[in-house]
């Protein structure tokens, strides 16, 4: 008879299915709640595109995705530009946090609840998806990344190659380089 053990004992990471957002194996599939971090630091890391050419990144408040809203929102991005041939998306997120769950109106004790989901914690400002491959229109691209925040639980803006980085609320704009007439006027004043 079939079961879900002998599966377990063929696959040597267990059961995980290609199309399933999730790691191939974990130390401890049980861990803590944690926070959603909030980036004070002064990196810019993950806030601007980095393989396609259109993409989202949160706006509002940093928030937990489960995997099953970034698979519902990256389908509906790959239905929407599904026309254009050689057409990628890119997810820059991984949900590899295991979400534990007890039963509503247990008591306390008796130990953790158990395995429910696999979750990731994306700050302000993160690049959730990206859009590039080959050349897409950006108002395709803009209707089909605006239909996939709209499956998301936060507040997501549209970015391309030339929007500037961001960190957490503050958008960082490039300083203009100051022209070598300018420079050299300064420098012999002083």
């Amino acid at each position: 008879m079939f079961s879900f053990q002998s599966l377990r004992t063929s696959f040597p990471h267990g059961v995980r299915f290609r199309s399933q957002l999730a790691p191939r194996q974990v130390q401890h599939i049980k861990r803590h709640k944690g926070r959603v971090p909030i980036p004070i630091g002064g990196s810019t890391k993950g806030t601007t595109l980095a393989y396609g050419e259109w993409g989202i990144r949160i706006k509002g408040m940093g928030v937990r995705f489960s995997a099953k809203q970034l698979t519902t929102a990256e389908e509906v991005i790959k239905r929407k530009i599904k026309v254009v041939k050689g057409a990628k998306v890119y997810l820059r997120v991984f949900p590899d946090i295991p979400v534990c769950i007890k039963g509503n109106e247990t008591r306390m004790g008796k130990g953790k609840g158990t395995f429910e989901f696999w979750a990731t914690r994306v700050p302000t400002g993160r690049v959730i998806f990206e859009i590039g491959g080959t050349p897409i229109r950006e108002e395709l691209a803009r209707e089909a990344l605006r239909q996939a925040a709209d499956k998301l639980p936060t507040i997501m803006e549209f970015i391309t190659r030339s929007t500037p980085p961001r960190l957490g609320n503050l958008v960082l704009h490039p300083e203009a380089p100051v022209p070598a007439a300018e420079q050299t006027v300064e420098t012999s004043n002083s």
